[in-house]
């Protein structure tokens, strides 16, 4: 993702997630639209994605922190530094992980990314801005069965897409 959610109580340290009793926002809402269409989840009663977490699923931001209310207020402060550091990490220390880039900050975490032994998906942020608007849409991208689909090839477990 770009950034932590801006609004008050939102983010809580998973990109994209909210803890429960927490509206999910549109770009969480369109997250949970295409696995719905893509891998068939059954619709989510809340917005916290912990149940990803605790699969290896990475849930992380370009940008880790954010002033309220303005969304990418704290881009070019350092962060970008510290999540090359850790996707740097990744690249170097695990074999067969699946990057799900999306949106076009996330997308530049490509360039420290081994591809002969990762895999690489990206598509638009799910943003309702950018969703549908762009050559490599999120909407449609198929991205949750690709990334299954990937995984298996690797000899790995699927990632069970429901929130629980």
């Amino acid at each position: 993702g770009q950034d932590p959610y801006h609004g008050p109580g939102q983010g809580h340290g998973l990109a994209f997630s909210v803890r429960r009793g927490v509206k999910p926002p549109p770009s969480l809402q369109n997250v949970f639209r295409e696995a719905i269409d893509d891998v068939g989840i059954a619709t989510p009663m809340h917005g916290n994605l912990e149940h990803w977490a605790r699969q290896g699923v990475l849930l992380l931001n370009t940008v880790l922190t954010v002033r309220r209310g303005e969304a990418n207020s704290h881009a070019g402060q350092g962060w970008e530094r510290v999540t090359d550091a850790i996707i740097h990490v990744v690249n170097a220390k695990s074999d067969g992980v699946v990057f799900l880039l999306w949106g076009n900050p996330a997308h530049k975490k490509a360039a420290s990314v081994d591809s002969a032994n990762h895999f690489i998906i990206r598509s638009s942020h799910p943003s309702p801005l950018g969703a549908t608007k762009t050559k490599s849409p999120f909407l449609g991208s198929r991205c949750f069965s690709r990334a299954n689909d990937a995984l298996k090839k690797m000899g790995k477990d699927p990632i069970d897409w429901n929130v629980k």
